[in-house]
């Protein structure tokens, strides 16, 4: 990776952090949460592709990772939606 790489990458981060502000500031009804997850899980790819060099990997090791990672993240949210609804 090149620092010209991370320089990039930061700076989509910081677009995407952008974004959210905006996002929250924004009357979107029921669209906002799924616009904030959707964000947020854009800001969390780049983070684990670029920054903890998963890109570099081994294919064996990504394809355990990313099912792990996505149920981890579906238990999240389907906790979250309960926790809201329930209220």
């Amino acid at each position: 990776m090149t620092i010209r790489t991370y320089i990039s990458v930061w700076a989509g981060l910081l677009a995407l952090t952008a974004a959210t502000v905006i996002a929250a500031r924004l009357e979107l009804g029921r669209l906002s949460i799924y616009t904030v997850i959707f964000i947020a899980a854009a800001k969390s790819t780049l983070v684990v592709l670029y920054f903890m060099h998963l890109l570099e990997e081994k294919r064996l090791i990504f394809k355990l990772l990313l099912p792990i990672a996505l149920a981890t993240l579906a238990i999240f949210i389907g906790l979250t939606f309960t926790d809201i609804a329930s209220r």
